[in-house]
């Protein structure tokens, strides 16, 4: 009988991940329990170790021995109770201790099936995790019995399990899968600085190297693309752009946007918007399906990125020019000063305000103000142009439905 005590608790412990110490004390508390509902009092003194070694069990109560296998069978009852609740209490902390720390790190699971969107994943033959549908990649979806990577996003205690969230979509997914495939980040030869993610279409990385030896994008791509390829490949088919970190902001927003390629870049501190004109066979590129490319490269960056046709931007320059000429005491050097500022257009200097022209200018107050406010009376004519325009393209359009549909019911007519 001790030997198969001992036995038990081995196979418990190995199972369940629990300590075996821990255990022991739950059997001796469970026979405790036992023993208080056996004698039906509950104050009384009742003492229960069990051999670490040898499995033997010697009980006493009030100082007196007992044999606590003769109690019967609702003391038993009463044990085997307080033993499950006991273990299961301790399997949820050792799944907590184990997975908490664990937080932020892949792990590898097999789908069991899909709960109301949730898809439950055994990390182990005892613990389930759950992956709930705003993390998991759209368009993907897992067959039970499928092993699946994920990245362990949270874990949370409750007091009837332990609950574990697991993500695909988050970007340290990614940041984890380059760890994985590209020695020289785990090494901390190359970081990854910043990362923009739309989860299941695509992603922008930007890398940067402590050594001057390693050039970071070409060993994260690796050899024929072989590193890509396998994290693209973990994510569907997921796009990724690996862009080469620069300190210069221009340079970084010109590397974010690639692959298409830019022209010009002003950069307006004071609105934290960059200006990036690229030539009319780059502009679908630098915007990107759905407008894709330029939101994650403003993600990327920081900045707030407005992409420009040559046209839309010399349209926008001389606009400014023309309004700043309007002013008499502004001189000709004005409109240099403010394109260096980052404003190169009407919009720009309105949203800007008199308090930078001032300050980084060093325009006087009185002039700045009527800079100012002579671009909001052209920005409002702009507006008011632009809705009449709007006014007039759709009263042609109904006048075009309208003789369309008398066209069509003299042909009625004529065929009748």
């Amino acid at each position: 009988m001790s030997q198969e005590l001992l036995r038990i608790v081995d196979n418990i412990a190995r199972d369940k991940n629990i300590d075996k110490e821990s255990i022991f004390v739950d059997l001796e508390e469970a026979m405790i329990s036992a023993a208080r509902k056996h004698f039906g009092d509950p104050e009384s003194d009742i003492v229960v170790s069990i051999d670490r070694e040898t499995g033997e069990i010697t009980a006493f109560k009030d100082e007196v021995e007992i044999d606590i296998r003769q109690l019967g069978r609702i003391p038993a009852q009463t044990a085997k109770q307080v033993m499950i609740q006991r273990i299961r209490a301790d399997e949820r902390d050792s799944i907590y201790a184990e997975f908490v720390q664990r937080r932020g790190e892949i792990i590898s699971g097999t789908v069991v099936r899909y709960e109301g969107g949730t898809l439950i994943v055994n990390l182990d033959h005892w613990t389930e995790a759950f992956m709930p549908r705003g993390e998991q990649i759209m368009g993907q979806t897992h067959r039970p019995g499928e092993r699946v990577r994920c990245l362990i996003l949270d874990v949370k205690e409750t007091s009837s399990q332990v609950k574990i969230i697991l993500s695909r979509t988050h970007p340290d997914f990614i940041r984890r899968l380059f760890e994985l495939e590209v020695p020289e980040i785990s090494e901390k030869i190359i970081e990854i600085r910043v990362m923009a993610r739309e989860a299941g279409y695509r992603t922008k990385v930007a890398v940067a190297s402590f050594d001057e030896k390693v050039d970071p994008v070409g060993a994260c791509v690796g050899v024929r693309g072989s590193r890509i390829k396998n994290i693209v490949d973990e994510l569907g088919g997921e796009k990724i752009d690996i862009v080469r970190w620069n300190e210069s902001s221009q340079t970084l927003v010109a590397n974010a946007l690639m692959p298409a390629k830019v022209s010009e870049i002003a950069l307006c501190f004071e609105l934290g918007r960059a200006t990036v004109v690229v030539d009319e066979d780059q502009l679908s590129l630098a915007i990107g399906k759905h407008g894709q490319n330029v939101r994650l490269a403003a993600r990327l960056t920081g900045w707030d990125i407005d992409i420009l046709t040559p046209g839309e931007y010399n349209q926008g320059i001389e606009r400014l020019t023309s309004c700043i000429n309007d002013i008499e005491q502004a001189d000709d050097t004005v409109v240099d000063r403010l394109i260096a500022l980052g404003v190169i257009s009407v919009l720009d200097l309105d949203d800007v305000g008199v308090e930078p022209l001032v300050g980084e200018l060093g325009i006087e107050s009185g002039i700045a103000e009527k800079l100012v406010a002579a671009a909001a009376k052209d920005v409002k004519d702009m507006a008011a142009a632009s809705k009449q325009n709007l006014a007039e393209e759709v009263l042609e359009q109904e006048t075009k439905t309208e003789e369309s549909e008398q066209e069509g019911e003299a042909q009625q007519e004529v065929e009748k």
